[in-house]
């Protein structure tokens, strides 16, 4: 019988941590070792029943990292962290791991691109896989494969990203990254027809790559959703993605555990592992 991959959760009580635990816990290759959170409340609680799981897990929810990263990197198999935490702390966290051996697989956005340097510089270094993923859906990939083929054809275009508004970091990493691809199509986009005046700062959203507009609404109710309108004249073309559940995110998490073993280096996003 094939080894099982050991993984340790970080964010393990929040609730894109919660779905992690149910997934690697029912996921046949894989074995839940670590499970844990700094929120005062969930300490010694179960990881699976928290995570609404039948039964427990018997991995109760910790807030000491170390001993955890530790304990994984003695297993027979290489390990996986998972960290679905804060910009705050992910940093460290993932600085850690390396130290310890163990493969990061970070949804956490909020990175500044001086920190993702330093942390490739460090997975270099140690030649271990880092995978820093800001959207694990499958459907976003294909709406950003989506609008670098529109950006051909259009000299115009603004993203829209909305988010619930516990999220710490705006625009979000999607967002950023999807800039990001339209910008490196070698053109400069929303050339100026008028000298526009905000009355209030920051009405016309932040400026991106190449010109590119990025808007962030935070509302409860919305969990994660992204458009990108393309405007020419007497035509629009939208691409929009709507997360309805926080489960649509899993395949692609269980995608980057397995795929992060081979690596021996960090690796920016999900379409990079497809």
């Amino acid at each position: 019988m094939a080894q099982t991959i050991p993984v340790v959760v970080i964010g393990a009580a929040g609730k894109m941590g919660r779905e992690v635990v149910k997934a690697v816990a029912q996921a046949p290759d894989m074995n839940l070792v670590g499970a844990i959170d700094t929120t005062a409340e969930h300490q010694g609680k179960d990881a699976g029943e928290l995570a609404g799981l039948n039964e427990p897990l018997e991995i109760p929810i910790t807030d000491q990292s170390e001993p955890m990263l530790a304990f994984a990197a003695q297993e027979k198999q290489p390990g996986v962290m998972v960290d679905f935490t804060h910009p705050s702390s992910v940093y460290d966290n993932v600085r850690k791991a390396i130290a310890y051996g163990i493969r990061p697989v970070v949804g956490t956005t909020g990175l500044s691109p001086q920190q993702i340097q330093d942390l490739a510089e460090f997975a270099d270094k140690a030649s271990t896989g880092c995978l820093i993923i800001p959207n694990f859906s499958i459907g976003m990939v294909l709406l950003q494969q989506a609008a670098v083929a529109a950006s051909q054809y259009f000299e115009h275009v603004e993203i829209i990203e909305l988010h619930h508004n516990q999220k710490a970091d705006a625009p979000s990493g999607t967002a950023i990254q999807t800039a990001q691809m339209l910008g490196e199509m070698g053109k400069t986009f929303n050339p100026p027809t008028v000298e526009e005046t905000e009355k209030l700062p920051g009405a016309r959203g932040s400026k991106a790559n190449e010109g590119i507009r990025i808007h962030s609404v935070r509302l409860p109710g919305l969990i994660a959703h992204q458009e990108v309108i393309f405007g020419a004249p007497g035509q629009i073309y939208t691409l929009r993605h709507d997360t309805s559940d926080r489960a649509c995110y899993m395949p692609g998490v269980l995608l980057a555990i397995r795929k992060v073993l081979a690596l021996k280096s960090l690796v920016y996003g999900l379409e990079k592992i497809l």
